[in-house]
């Protein structure tokens, strides 16, 4: 017993040993390489026009100023829509598509995992398998058509409604799922609970690591989607701020490359907020579904 937990201890020890610094000789410059762009961004949203354009740049920022941020908000309050308008546009599409995915999402799963096998549901989970061929330019105009037809033109329903279903969610959270005893939600259906009352109770608080990696993707595609703007709305106040950020990077590529690398800064910092709040979970999610 005393050599096995000897032997235990020295493959997974609890503390620091000696037979560790190998393998942070090889984390630790990947961790630099890692971070070195997050560093440069970051001092690239407070450098004035000079620095941004020397050469050699310079990773670290010489005389720090926040004339990117000021002019930024000058130049969206004289445009006639303030950039906190394309900025509340953004977070309400983005929260409300978030929170839409992951219902969809988990009760779609749940269905294709659980549920009786039929010929039509196993036909189902192979489309969704095949429409991780399509980048979103190769569903473009069927998509446009869809939106017309459905009326959603110029309403938030066009930003919300192509994102509320990601086939890799649904694959991510079908592995997931398939985890789960069948014994087990077939005790709570003989226990008299529904369908409804398995998945908030059973399917949801055991697929939380899942949730969470579909959350962060749904999160990431919403934030940073462009296409609504570019092709459902005309109307200005609708549109988000990745739209209004990247129309002011074509427009005044050079003039206004202080106010691009700040915008740029405002766009990543809720994507690494939420990455890192749930990076264990994401983690977990990795380890559980297949993916090795």
């Amino acid at each position: 017993m005393k050599r096995r937990k000897r032997s235990q201890l020295k493959v997974n020890p609890s503390g620091f040993e000696p037979g560790q610094i190998k393998f942070y000789l090889i984390l630790i410059p990947i961790a630099i390489f890692m971070i070195v762009p997050v560093i440069f961004m970051i001092n690239q949203a407070f450098k004035p026009l000079g620095e941004l354009y020397a050469f050699p740049p310079t990773l670290f920022v010489k005389e720090p100023t926040l004339d990117n941020f000021e002019k930024l908000m000058a130049l969206s309050g004289s445009t006639g829509v303030p950039m906190l308008r394309y900025l509340v546009n953004s977070v309400f599409i983005t929260l409300v598509t978030v929170v839409i995915n992951i219902l969809v999402t988990v009760s779609c799963a749940f269905t294709l995992s659980k549920k009786r096998k039929y010929y039509i549901t196993r036909v189902f989970f192979e489309l969704n398998q095949l429409a991780l061929m399509f980048v979103t330019v190769a569903v473009a105009v069927p998509r446009y058509l869809i939106i017309v037809k459905l009326g959603m033109i110029n309403t938030w329903g066009a930003h919300i409604f192509p994102l509320i279903a990601t086939p890799v969610g649904l694959f991510l959270m079908k592995q997931f799922i398939d985890e789960i005893p069948d014994a087990l939600i077939d005790a709570a259906y003989v226990d008299g609970a529904g369908n409804f009352t398995v998945i908030r109770k059973i399917i949801i608080p055991m697929t939380k690591p899942a949730i969470a990696t579909v959350a962060i993707l749904t999160f990431q595609t919403a934030w940073g989607a462009t296409e609504a703007s570019n092709n459902f709305i005309t109307l200005d106040v609708m549109r988000t701020i990745y739209y209004y950020l990247n129309s002011l990077a074509t427009n005044n590529a050079v003039a206004a490359a202080g106010m691009v690398a700040a915008g740029s800064l405002i766009l990543f910092i809720p994507n690494l907020i939420m990455f890192i709040a749930s990076q264990s979970k994401v983690m977990s999610t990795m380890s559980h579904s297949g993916i090795k």
